[in-house]
């Protein structure tokens, strides 16, 4: 028994990790990198093993950073089967698509410019047509229920309560007369946010995979969220200018629009129109009203008290599909809150904005999750007076702002408790942390070997570990 880590280490975006049982071979997640372009492409092209040689994916949640790369894996000569939960492969079946959509858009819009500087065009990752084959490979499981990806390996999800059908992954391996428990963490999820439930404990694990995206920090409390929100509408309506959200389609849009329809009802939201620009989070929206499994109380007595029965829709909201009710958007007169994908502004609609409104001192861009290195919202963070989007360098006189307390990430507090619940529940002699930066991973594994936890591995990539 085996496992190598590929992707998400000592780094956040790409998730992925080769687990070898038996003679079989298992993906933990294939994810997209992001980062510069001409890197994250070759990065993503070019796997470190055959495609062709692995017997099945079990894919922990459907952010692209963790399931956006299955495409080009099925492009590659991929036959076998994508295990996930129901929610999960029904918001795939929207973000897969967007994916290939937004990369042939983009590609195509910066290529322009490529062909009019002599340059050799892009390629597109992958297409739409690679993207439904990875669909048709998807078979969904429930929470709690068993699986069995190959000989040797028996499976199952419990809730991470990270967004929509995010799971922890818990895998029994075989392999002659030894049995380990693996537990994979995927995305651990905070506790006390709305809409989803609580992340649950997998238990009896020997080894741990675990997320380390927040290990070295604390979120500001989920009450924040609300008001931070609510200052950020007040000083848009006061400076007549916009307030950009870049905002993943999948969980953080959705708590955006819920909050906002909280201010309404309770009647402190002022005078100011509200737009969801993405096709993509309208479509997660659906999946989420066909999902009440995964909902928390509150949520379920906000659907029954709520006066239209909708907690994600209110009177100043618009949803907006189309790219000519994006355009117009771009001209409209006076203030509005514009939502818009992707969350760390590496595709989508929110770069459109983002060049139309960079320049403005009445622009305020408000980041509300994690932005990786090397992506433009990161650059924006970190006060770049001048960025490139879209191939064409802006000039930068917005203000930007960061709310942590909309982070759908457990904190350091979080992911300490969490794995110490689950050593507390079995036999763990060794975590394996993945999914960030080497300064966030490196201080929580100081924090575990602190409170006395068994050994704790920050791999590299591409680094290989025994599961003895």
């Amino acid at each position: 028994m085996e496992i190598q880590f590929w992707g998400a280490a000592r780094e956040v975006p790409g998730s992925m990790h080769l687990l070898r049982v038996g003679g079989h071979r298992i993906l933990l997640d294939c994810g997209l990198y992001q980062g510069r372009r001409k890197h994250a492409f070759e990065r993503n092209r070019d796997f470190p093993f055959e495609p062709s040689s692995i017997d099945a994916v079990i894919l922990s949640h459907a952010h692209i950073d963790h399931s956006g790369n299955l495409p080009t894996l099925v492009r590659a000569g991929f036959k076998g089967k994508i295990y996930a939960t129901p929610a999960t492969r029904d918001l795939c079946r929207h973000m897969l698509v967007d994916s290939a959509h937004i990369q042939k858009s983009d590609v195509r819009y910066v290529n322009r410019r490529r062909r009019r500087q002599g340059k050799r065009p892009f390629e597109p990752l992958y297409l739409i047509g690679d993207a439904r084959k990875a669909l048709g490979r998807f078979r969904p499981v429930h929470y709690g229920r068993i699986f069995e990806p190959t000989p040797g390996i028996r499976a199952s999800f419990v809730d991470a309560g990270h967004i929509l059908g995010s799971a922890s992954v818990i895998l029994d391996l075989t392999e002659g007369s030894r049995t380990r428990r693996l537990v994979f963490s995927g995305d651990i999820g905070r506790r006390g946010l709305p809409i989803l439930r609580d992340p649950q404990i997998p238990r009896d694990a020997d080894y741990v995979i675990m997320e380390s995206t927040y290990g070295d920090r604390e979120h500001e409390p989920p009450s924040k969220a609300r008001e931070y929100l609510l200052h950020h509408a007040e000083a848009t309506c006061k400076s007549g200018g916009k307030l950009l959200v870049p905002a993943f389609a999948v969980g953080r849009t959705q708590e955006l629009v819920y909050r906002l329809n909280q201010l309404w009802e309770d009647g402190d939201l002022p005078p100011v129109d509200v737009f969801v620009d993405s096709p993509l989070a309208i479509n997660v929206t659906e999946v989420y009203g066909r999902h009440p499994e995964c909902y928390d109380r509150e949520m379920l007595d906000t659907m029954a008290t709520d006066p239209d029965g909708d907690p994600l829709g209110f009177r100043h909201l618009r949803y907006l599909r189309s790219a000519d009710e994006s355009k117009a958007l771009n001209r409209r007169k006076g203030p509005a809150i514009i939502i818009a994908a992707s969350g760390m502004c590496e595709g989508g609609r929110i770069l459109h904005h983002l060049r139309n409104h960079l320049g403005s001192p009445s622009t305020t861009v408000l980041f509300v999750g994690y932005q990786a290195q090397h992506t433009l919202g990161r650059r924006l963070l970190e006060g770049n007076t001048e960025v490139r989007v879209l191939g064409t360098s802006v000039e930068v006189r917005a203000r930007t702002a960061r709310v942590d307390a909309y982070s759908a990430h457990a904190d350091r507090t979080g992911l300490l408790a969490w794995a110490g619940s689950v050593r507390d529940t079995g036999r763990v002699t060794r975590y394996f942390l993945v999914h960030g930066e080497e300064h966030s991973a490196s201080a929580l594994a100081e924090d575990l070997r602190a409170a006395g936890t068994a050994a704790v591995e920050v791999p590299e990539r591409g680094s290989a570990f025994p599961l003895e």
